[in-house]
């Protein structure tokens, strides 16, 4: 029996995963091309980056998906925030995890609107699209309108608008709730003001990064 015992489903994914990580060696080289040429904004993507990101997925980690699945099935997740969708890889994990637990709601959000398109197919072709409500603009004003109690939410999106969403996530999280957050030492500097947030004792979080590729933050809501 696999992680997520849905045959169908898994045949998708792992297509998604392996265009992906065909992505990969592409991503890095623009990147060291533009950082080589003082031309990277690293608070944000400019004209020529977004172009360039646009059908890109960056898929979170097969491994650190898995992980998702299994955690918010063992906290019987009804409801769960997304932040950063791109093309659906790991809201589709995160759906499924809702289904399997006998339903429920995944709100993601995504700033592109050609990923946004991409995204929703693919929640169509795996059958999960009535789990999932896909915002699509930034997310400063798509996450102000949110319905709790959530359980569970995933932040995968350029580091500095991490603690942004958390503001206007916590207040609605339940005791216990998740939080897990990708990238957290390989971009640790454009994580500074997000850990500044989750440490501070009066917002009643408490926090390990974990040992994936990366570094991969559990944040638990404690109050």
């Amino acid at each position: 029996m696999t992680v997520l015992n849905d045959a169908k489903l898994e045949a998708l994914l792992d297509r998604l995963h392996a265009q992906s990580e065909g992505q990969g060696s592409d991503i890095a080289h623009y990147i060291q091309r533009r950082a080589a040429a003082g031309e990277l904004r690293w608070e944000g993507f400019d004209a020529d980056t977004h172009a360039f990101m646009a059908d890109k997925l960056v898929a979170l980690e097969p491994a650190k998906a898995q992980f998702c699945y299994l955690t918010c099935r063992a906290l019987g997740v009804r409801r769960v925030v997304e932040v950063g969708t791109s093309h659906g890889v790991s809201t589709l994990y995160l759906a499924a995890a809702v289904r399997d637990n006998g339903g429920g709601l995944v709100v993601g959000t995504e700033y592109e609107p050609l990923k946004a398109n991409t995204a929703r197919a693919n929640f169509d072709a795996a059958g999960l699209a009535r789990f999932i409500e896909l915002r699509e603009g930034d997310l400063r004003e798509t996450l102000k309108s949110l319905e709790g109690p959530i359980d569970f939410v995933l932040m995968d999106i350029w580091a500095e608008m991490a603690r942004p969403a958390l503001e206007l996530i916590a207040p609605h999280l339940r005791p216990g709730a998740v939080v897990c957050a990708d990238n957290t030492i390989s971009v640790a500097p454009s994580y500074r003001a997000y850990f500044a947030f989750v440490n501070d004792p009066a917002n009643g979080f408490r926090t390990m990064t974990l040992p994936f590729e990366g570094g991969f933050e559990m944040t638990v809501k404690m109050a």
